[in-house]
């Protein structure tokens, strides 16, 4: 059963059209994630599923309820956390946590066991009185998170929650979401951290406000089938590159980290032969090299540049 329903969601700003008419629809108790670079349209589009912008057009449905009709009763119905720390800096923790609890309506017994949860969960309970302005950026964002799902929401909107966290934060941060979500409640994440995306159970990509791709990781990486990426390791991977995109079989290069990626419409031996060649042949010694399985980065770069072609 669909937890949130997209259809053809639209978004302009004078000229520019920032969300171009994305449908997708995500299910009860998955997380869903939105990967895009910034700028991409992702926050854009999780504002009107939000019910905090108004479409210029297309629909979208939470939690049964249009979004257009009733952004009011969608509000009502989710949990939402923006990019920003949302919560009230000068205020402690447990302070944040009962007024975020006034504004839910929660009230006695319900409001003591869904503090007690927040401060169980997020890790801080003997940092009650702490104020959020000296909270550490990853004890921010599980307050903050804490804050969001105070209320029992079934379905939670993360609009890139571990923008600026440190990678343990964000491991854990990430626990925290696979526990919702093992829970039943329904995830929408946007992201442009490729690790991160790999936790969820289907990816978007978005790319210039549409959605250029959207799959599980395993069925996007499909898009390699009958491709070949040859990692290469070598001392001056400028001048690697250079020469690889010089050669009629390699459809592009990219930088991985360290290494060159290259993409080849070759069998691996074949492809890992010839480019071995090629390279050493042009005064590029090569300390590694063979071919790999397609990253989700990969599948990124490949998509994003699918679809401005």
């Amino acid at each position: 059963m669909s937890a949130i329903s997209v259809h053809d969601l639209t978004r302009r700003f004078g000229d520019f059209v920032a969300v171009d008419r994305l449908t997708f629809e995500v299910r009860e108790g998955e997380i869903f994630g939105f990967l895009g670079s910034n700028g991409a349209g992702k926050s854009t589009a999780i504002r009107m599923m939000c019910g905090l912008l108004k479409p210029s057009g297309g629909t979208a449905t939470v939690g049964g309820i249009d979004v257009g009709r009733d952004p009011e009763g969608v509000k009502r119905r989710i949990g939402y956390m923006s990019q920003r720390f949302s919560l009230y800096e000068r205020l402690t923790v447990d302070q944040n946590i009962r007024f975020f609890a006034g504004i839910y309506g929660l009230r006695r017994d319900r409001l003591e066991t869904r503090r007690r949860f927040v401060l169980e969960m997020s890790g801080l309970q003997s940092r009650e009185h702490v104020r959020a302005a000296d909270l550490a950026g990853g004890w921010r964002q599980r307050l903050g998170l804490g804050c969001a799902i105070l209320h029992e929401p079934p379905i939670v909107f993360l609009d890139e929650p571990t923008g600026g966290v440190d990678p343990v934060s964000r491991r854990e941060f990430w626990r925290l979401i696979d526990g919702l979500s093992a829970r039943g409640v329904t995830v929408l994440v946007t992201t442009h951290y490729l690790d991160e995306a790999e936790h969820c159970h289907r990816v978007a990509i978005i790319h210039g406000g549409r959605l250029a791709a959207l799959g599980t990781t395993a069925e996007l990486k499909r898009a390699f089938h009958g491709r070949t990426i040859i990692e290469v390791h070598a001392g001056r991977p400028v001048d690697a590159m250079r020469l690889l995109d010089d050669m009629p079989d390699v459809e592009k290069t990219s930088v991985f980290g360290t290494a060159v990626h290259a993409v080849v419409s070759m069998k691996p031996g074949e492809a890992a032969r010839t480019i071995r060649e090629r390279l050493e042949g042009g005064g590029v010694a090569v300390t590694r090299l063979g071919p790999v399985e397609p990253s989700l980065e990969d599948v990124f770069l490949d998509v994003a540049e699918r679809a401005t072609q």
